[in-house]
Formats: C-alpha cells, sequence, structure tokens
C-alpha cells in the first residue's frame, strides 16, 4: 500500500538573500489553495532560526504574514515540522547582509550543550509562532539533510518529544560535511534506529522516514528545469577544494535524484511514481510511504503540482503526512504507539477521515 507523503522545507535561501514574500510566502500560499483543492495536506518544514533572526532584526516587514500563514496552515491541519539551519543561530547583521555562523552549519557535530540550547530556543519560538505553549511537532529534518553523527543530536531532539526524521536521502553523499547516506540503501521504506540513523535497530527510539530517491546515471540529473536552480545546487560562492570534493560527490556510476516536486517537470514525476506502482504491485501487503520533498524557494510551476495530484488521484494513491502515518508504522512493526492523548486523538480521526476525504 502507497501512501504519498508531500513535505515542504519553509524557507529562503541559504545565504540569507531572497524576501519572504517572494521566497516563502507566496509560494506557500499557492501551495495551499492547490491541496485545498484536492482535499489534502502536507507537512510544512518551518525553518524556525532565520524566522527568529529576521524578526529580531526586523529585517523582512513580511515576517507578520509569514507567522500568519503558519497559524493558518496548523489550523487547516497541515503538518507543522520542524527544520533547522543552526548557522543562523548567532548570525547578525553587517552592511545591510546577514553573516551567519556556518561554525555551527551541522547540528550534529556541535557538543550536546549547544545542540540543547539550539532545539530549546527553536521550539520555543516555534510554539509561539503557532500560538500553542503545548505543541511539539512530530518530526524533524537537519538543514541541509546533515543528520550525522546522528546519536546527540537524536538524543536531544528525542527528549523533547519528537520521533520521526526525515534527512536521510538514501545514496546521499557529501564530502564536504562527511554525510553519507550509501548504506541507508538496505533498508525499507521507513526504520526504527537509535545512535546511527543509517542502521536500523527495531529497539530504536526514532523513526526514519527517507526522502524517496532513485539512483539514476548522473546525465539523467539535469534536466532544464531543474538546471533554472543553479543557486541551490551547493556549488556557488565554494572555495576550491569545495568544489573539488563536491566533484568527488558526483564521481560516482549512478547518482541519488530525490522525489524533488518543485524540481521535477510532470513527467519525470509520473515516470517515478509508475515505477514505485510496479514495486507495490509486487508487494502490495506492505506499507509504503513515499516522501516527496519541496522548497518553497523553488516553487516556479505551479501548474506541475496541480497536474502531479491529478495524477495521484487518477491513481488512487492517498496524500497523507507523518502525523497520519506513523500510527500505521508503529502498527506495521508491532510496537504499541508512544503518542500524547491529543496526538493520538488527532491521528485516529485523521486516519478515519483521510480516505473519505480524498475520494471526493
Amino acid at each position: 500500500m502507497i501512501e504519498f507523503i508531500f513535505t515542504l522545507d519553509y524557507e529562503i535561501y541559504g545565504d540569507g538573500t531572497g524576501t519572504l514574500r517572494e521566497l516563502v510566502y507566496e509560494p506557500a500560499e499557492q501551495l495551499q489553495t492547490l491541496f485545498r483543492k484536492w482535499n489534502a495536506q502536507f507537512v510544512a518544514f518551518i525553518e524556525v532560526a532565520e524566522l527568529e533572526k529576521i524578526e529580531t532584526y526586523e529585517t523582512d516587514q513580511a515576517i507578520h504574514l509569514v507567522k500568519k500563514q503558519i497559524q493558518d496552515l496548523y489550523r487547516n491541519n497541515h503538518e507543522i515540522a520542524l527544520h533547522l539551519h543552526p548557522q543562523w543561530c548567532n548570525a547578525r547583521r553587517k552592511q545591510d547582509k546577514w553573516v551567519l555562523d556556518y561554525g555551527e552549519y551541522n547540528l550534529c557535530v556541535l557538543p550536546r550543550k549547544r545542540i540543547s540550547e539550539i532545539v530549546d530556543r527553536s521550539l520555543h519560538y516555534l510554539r509561539k509562532v503557532v500560538g500553542q505553549p503545548e505543541f511539539t511537532p512530530l518530526s524533524f529534518r537537519a538543514g541541509n539533510w546533515l543528520f550525522q553523527p546522528t546519536e546527540t543530536a537524536a538524543s536531544v531532539l528525542a527528549e523533547n518529544g519528537i520521533q520521526i526524521d526525515s534527512s536521510v536521502f538514501k545514496g546521499g553523499l557529501q564530502h564536504n560535511h562527511t554525510l553519507d547516506y550509501r548504506r541507508a540503501s538496505r533498508n525499507g521504506y521507513y526504520w526504527k534506529f537509535s545512535s546511527d540513523v543509517n542502521q536500523s535497530d527495531a529497539r530504536g527510539s526514532w523513526m526514519e522516514v527517507p526522502i524517496y530517491t532513485e539512483m539514476v546515471p548522473l546525465w539523467r540529473v539535469p534536466t532544464t528545469k531543474r538546471m533554472g536552480f543553479a543557486r541551490g545546487l551547493g556549488i556557488h560562492g565554494q572555495g576550491f577544494m569545495q568544489k573539488l570534493n563536491r566533484g568527488r560527490d558526483l564521481l560516482r556510476f549512478s547518482y541519488p535524484m530525490k522525489l524533488d516536486f518543485c524540481r521535477m517537470n510532470l513527467r519525470e514525476l509520473t515516470a517515478m511514481v509508475h515505477r514505485i506502482i510496479q514495486k507495490d504491485r509486487q508487494d502490495p501487503s506492505s506499507y509504503k510511504p513515499i516522501v516527496a520533498i519541496g522548497h518553497t524557494k523553488d516553487l516556479t510551476d505551479s501548474q506541475t503540482v496541480d497536474d502531479f495530484l491529478a495524477f495521484l488521484r487518477a491513481n488512487k494513491i492517498t496524500i497523507s503526512t507523518f502525523e497520519i502515518a506513523y500510527s500505521q508504522m508503529l502498527s506495521e512493526m508491532s510496537q504499541a504507539p508512544c503518542l500524547s492523548s491529543m496526538r493520538g486523538q488527532r491521528i485516529e480521526r485523521d486516519r478515519m477521515c483521510l480516505r473519505n476525504r480524498q475520494s471526493l
């Protein structure tokens, strides 16, 4: 059984450039409209560190629109999740530009105390924005997908009530940041883990639901649409060694292509899903949460998203969220759900309504 989970990284450019209205608010409004049309929800990974700094320094008046939009997303049953680029936490302004602290680029390599400070501060701000003092997101995505070394950061996040990670993309490799998700390719569509996100561990307290990828020849990655996002390919502004390491990342027979609903064209999206459907027909009884990724800053073609949603409906593929999928994954693993009563009630309510709503 396939369920499709759309995830949206809600953020401006990684170097701090761009406006909230153009790169966050307006694209998210377009998506809200599209998903309302199809009676569906998505997961919004809110990059809270940048929003807090923008509000503190009063650099973008659209922050008030963005905060209200997040509240609307929550009220409309879109899942609000935590996304963190920790280089923003010590950000400051200099000559009308952001100066980010790239010494804190990877949350996972920081001391435990510092990780706790960043997580506590981020959750406090997110609760204020959502307007719910008791709110705790179920899921997390690391900035630039950096969730290695896993153990300390996962432990801190788990202590704060977060139970799902969706940072991994199978086959991922970044020499610049010692990211290596190639061993995760041995795992299924989701898995429990403890000290290493690559390593399935049935006794682990965390669940990994990776961004769906296919390993493809490198020549298949740079489509015309994808090449329009050169700014996001991780090369602009890098030094010689960083570019060299990036070249080493690409020196492989095959390369992971993420299921990216903002960067892929409709032909690519539907072809990838057709292959998923073929796999499901070979094993229809197992649960397959398929995680697609997109970024507000990358949404330039809402018609493709609309057509893709129509394609999923035509193929009777349910659109879900982590909050709804979590109980199904736990059930398949024959473990009791570790949920608060409020979250459990919401999940059961949403799961009962989901299929009826999407059949309209």
